[in-house]
Order: C-alpha cells, then sequence, then structure tokens
C-alpha cells in the first residue's frame, strides 16, 4: 500500500511540474507588446542615405518618418471599429517627395514656415534678401528650405522617440546665423504624435518651424475634407490680401465664414472664402502654455485628432491648390482639390515685417522651444 501511494505522489508530482513547465509558455504568448522602432533603406539624396524609420505602439498603431525632409510619410491609426488606416497624404518612394510640385507632404518647415513678403526684411538695420519662391513672397524658408535637406536622425531610449537634427549654415537661404536644430518625434501609447522642436543661433535671425502634414481622417475612403468636422480655439485671425500676405490687422471671426469656435463642417462656408482657407488664427490660449486648441472629427468612421501646441498661430489650410497631377501617390490616389488639410502650428505669416506681431527673432544666448501635439482616438 505505501508503495503504490509513493508512486501516485510521484505521478503527481510530474504532472505538477510539467504543468508549471506549460505556464511561462502561456505568459510568453498573452505578454504586453512594446515600443519598437524599425528602419528601411528609402533612397539617396545629396548623396546620403535616407531611411525610413516606423515607430509602432504596443496597440499596433505606428507613425513613419524619413530623415529626408524629417518628414512623416505614414500614420496608421484606428478607427471606431479598430481598423488601422494611413491618415496623411504621400508617395510611394522618396522620387515622390522630391518631385518639383511636391506641396511639402508630411515635412519638416524652415527657417521660415510660412510666407515672407517680397522676400525681404529688416533685422539690426540690415536688409536680407531671400528667394522669392511663391510669386515674389518667400515661402517655408526658400527654394530649398528644412523640409528638402538630410537630417541625422537618432533613436532614443524607448523605442518611441525619434530624434533629428540639422545644422543650418550662416547665409542659407538668405537668413543670418548659424542655427543648430533639434526635432524630437515621440509617438504615445495613447497614439499622440508629440513633436518637439529646440533650436539656437549665433546671430540673430528669424525663425518660425512647424510641420507640413496633410490630414485625412477617411484613410482614402473619401477625396476630400469637406466633410470633416472643424473646431479652432480662435476669436481671431490674420486677414490676408491676394498673395496671402497678412495686411497686419487682426479682426475676429464672428459672424463670417472664418469662425470655427464651434465645430463646424468645412465644406458648410468655404465657398464663400476666396480660393478656400489658407489663414494664421490667433488662439486664445495663455503665453507658451501647452493647450488644446484644434479638433478634427471625422463622422462617419469616428476618428478625432485633437490638437495642443504652445504656439500662438495656426495656419489652417484647406489643400486648395491639389489638382490631382501629383505622382507616385499612395495606391495610385488622385489628391482633388480639398484632398486633405493641414494645421501647422506657428507664428504669424510675415511676423519679420509686422512689429505688432509676436517676435519670431532669436538671438544669441536664447533657445527656442515648442512643442505641438496631434492625438488620435475615436468617438
Amino acid at each position: 500500500m505505501k508503495k503504490t501511494n509513493t508512486f501516485i505522489l510521484l505521478l503527481s508530482l510530474i504532472a505538477a511540474t510539467a504543468c508549471g513547465n506549460n505556464k511561462p509558455a502561456s505568459n510568453t504568448d498573452t505578454a504586453p507588446k512594446k515600443f519598437s522602432i524599425t528602419e528601411k533603406p528609402f533612397g539617396t539624396a545629396d548623396s546620403l542615405p535616407v531611411t525610413e524609420y516606423t515607430i509602432a505602439n504596443p496597440s499596433g498603431a505606428s507613425i513613419s518618418i524619413i530623415n529626408y525632409g524629417g518628414t512623416i510619410t505614414k500614420l496608421m491609426v484606428p478607427d471606431k471599429s479598430g481598423v488601422l488606416g494611413d491618415v496623411v497624404l504621400g508617395y510611394n518612394s522618396l522620387q515622390g517627395y522630391q518631385q518639383r510640385t511636391n506641396p511639402y507632404f508630411g515635412a519638416l518647415i524652415g527657417r521660415y514656415g510660412n510666407r515672407i513678403a517680397k522676400g525681404k526684411f529688416t533685422l539690426d538695420g540690415k536688409e536680407y534678401t531671400l528667394a522669392g519662391n511663391d510669386h515674389g513672397n518667400s515661402l517655408h524658408g526658400g527654394r530649398k528650405g528644412y523640409d528638402k535637406v538630410v537630417w541625422k536622425a537618432e533613436k532614443l531610449a524607448g523605442d518611441s522617440s525619434l530624434k533629428l537634427t540639422y545644422n543650418s549654415k550662416d547665409g542659407e537661404e538668405g537668413y543670418p546665423g548659424n542655427l543648430h536644430v533639434e526635432v524630437v518625434y515621440t509617438f504615445t501609447s495613447d497614439n499622440s504624435v508629440k513633436i518637439d522642436y529646440t533650436a539656437t543661433t549665433d546671430k540673430a535671425t528669424p525663425l518660425n518651424l512647424t510641420n507640413h502634414a496633410y490630414y485625412n481622417l477617411s484613410a482614402g475612403k473619401d477625396s476630400t475634407i469637406l466633410n470633416h468636422e472643424l473646431m479652432l480655439a480662435a476669436d481671431n485671425y490674420t486677414p490676408v490680401n491676394d498673395a496671402l500676405i497678412p495686411t497686419g490687422k487682426i479682426e475676429a471671426v464672428k459672424g463670417i465664414p472664418m469662425d470655427f469656435t464651434s465645430p463646424k463642417l468645412i465644406g458648410k462656408e468655404i465657398a464663400q472664402v476666396k480660393g478656400g482657407y489658407d489663414h494664421n488664427w490667433v488662439l486664445n490660449k495663455k503665453d507658451n502654455a501647452l493647450e488644446k486648441i484644434a479638433t478634427l472629427y471625422y463622422q462617419p468612421n469616428g476618428r478625432l485628432m485633437e490638437v495642443f501646441t504652445t504656439e500662438p498661430g495656426i495656419q489652417f489650410y484647406s489643400g486648395n491648390f491639389l489638382d490631382g497631377k501629383l505622382a507616385d501617390t499612395k495606391n495610385a490616389q488622385k489628391y482633388v482639390q480639398h484632398a486633405a488639410l493641414c494645421l501647422e502650428t506657428q507664428h504669424f505669416p510675415d511676423s519679420p515685417n509686422e512689429p505688432t506681431f509676436p517676435t519670431t527673432i532669436l538671438k544669441p544666448g536664447e533657445t527656442y522651444k515648442q512643442t505641438t501635439i496631434y492625438k488620435f482616438s475615436t468617438k
């Protein structure tokens, strides 16, 4: 009897040990996923390798960025059914981003985002002349702005951030000062794209950095953004002349098509705005505080984008100049007029020539800092 009991006990111990050995395998199968950064070659520019970096969060959403122009090439976020979709416009290859007519898809913009009238400004008694690459005005840093250079890329610890660095030389595109720029893209577990900008200079210089991603929350299902609902926390905007240069005035949006203080379909009054929306809104916010200043919502699939920034203004551009002719687009899509929109957090256009606007002059010994967040969710 004792031998029988001993044999049964031995079998029980073996069975328990076997179950114990299976347990870690089960835990491994259900272990929470982590952040990751993968990379793949994306061509060559200025004899330098271009790489596409993809940051994925634990839920499987992801952002892809190339070091050419610091450009966001893909942004995969879920809809209300959990289906991932790419919500930014872009191309299949580097050649697409290098085509002459590329309207800055996804790129970092500098040294001065937006327009400077007649390509000229005066600083400390000296007049500087810039490239007149937009009907005689200077646009987005000139002929070869930061959107067309190869940035140095560095994957940061934690696998959720990519740091991009660029040294802009004194005199580049007509701007004074050697400027050191750092931009850190972080993709978070709650599907937020956080962009931290830092810069220093050895001479006083105008500086206005931003990102120029084109968003369509339908992820290619809707050919335009006219059925997107937009809210801007801005009681005022800066009206412009026919060349899209601010007149220097700041005017109220109440009672006119520029009023997005309550959520409104973009297509509702766009026909009343000559050329479409391409204006700077003066944000209702406190100084450099990081605050939510915009929402974009696409009801058919429930995607919601919230925008937070430390900047004083935002340029809402409704894709007016898109005409369906761009080559090498994703899935051969025709990016027609209003196919997407830009929400570029910024200082005001032409500020170097408008002393009543918030200053954009960075001086030696100072550090330029700004943060913008695009947070994606559903409702």
